[in-house]
């Protein structure tokens, strides 16, 4: 499982998160929900151990993530991240740019990781992409193929910030599908997201989170269809 106790992060004098306490327990899908601001991105970043902590902890699978001792490189192999940009090397191939870090980081053999690259790649629906270079795919294929990038070193845990909205509506849904037969078959997500739809159909709990606070938590029946919290109330008629 994934454990943020009290953590606390600041960029300077601001701080995005004030003391965030969350477990998200394994094969569980959590959508994180909010304004500009409110310190949803800022929370994968420092899961993924990308930015520091201030205060607080967070653990995955029991080892401390921010702690001095605590092997980054080894950490994120269990801990897929994908952002809203895609940041695919142009001169690779598809198939190319999957196979980069497992040949790279988990030391495979170019066979090993090729075959491993295309399993993923037809799963999220490019197996007739192999040879394609990125310019040549469409918005929601360069998603779906920073996906499959993340998916082929076989993480326990998937992270997405916010992958749609860089894309043209019609793109969207393309994306959100693979998100969800992702969820299907199992796997731990955490989802920063502004697909209301989305987080209400496919969550088995939701956050809320406002100025830096986790306001409210719950299932997304409670959560959009009875929300707690006069913060959460007016952030939802605001986005519906």
């Amino acid at each position: 499982m994934i454990e943020i106790q009290n953590v606390r992060k600041s960029f300077g004098s601001m701080e995005v998160l004030k003391g965030i306490d969350l477990t998200v327990d394994k094969g569980e899908v959590l959508t994180v929900i909010g304004g500009s601001g409110s310190g949803k991105s800022t929370l994968l970043t420092c899961i993924n151990g990308l930015e520091p902590i201030n205060a607080g902890r967070i653990l995955v699978d029991g080892t401390e993530v921010h702690a001095k001792g605590t092997n980054l490189n080894t950490l994120r192999q269990k801990i897929g991240i994908v952002f809203q940009q895609w940041n695919a090397f142009p001169h690779l191939t598809v198939l190319e740019n999957v196979t980069l870090a497992p040949r790279k980081v988990l030391g495979l053999s170019k066979a090993e990781a090729e075959s491993i690259a295309e399993t993923q790649l037809r799963h999220v629906g490019l197996g007739d992409k192999l040879l394609t270079y990125p310019s040549r795919l469409s918005g929601g294929q360069q998603q779906r193929m920073a996906i499959a990038r993340a998916l082929a070193m076989s993480p326990d845990y998937m992270l997405f910030d916010e992958v749609t909205s860089a894309l043209d509506p019609q793109l969207v849904g393309e994306v959100l599908e693979t998100l969800k037969m992702l969820a299907e078959e199992g796997m731990t997500m955490i989802c920063v997201t502004h697909e209301m739809a989305f987080a209400r159909d496919v969550s088995d709990r939701v956050a809320y989170f406002h100025k830096g606070v986790m306001a409210e938590i719950g299932a997304p029946e409670q959560l959009f269809g009875a929300p707690q919290e006069e913060v959460t109330r007016q952030f939802l008629a605001s986005v519906r």
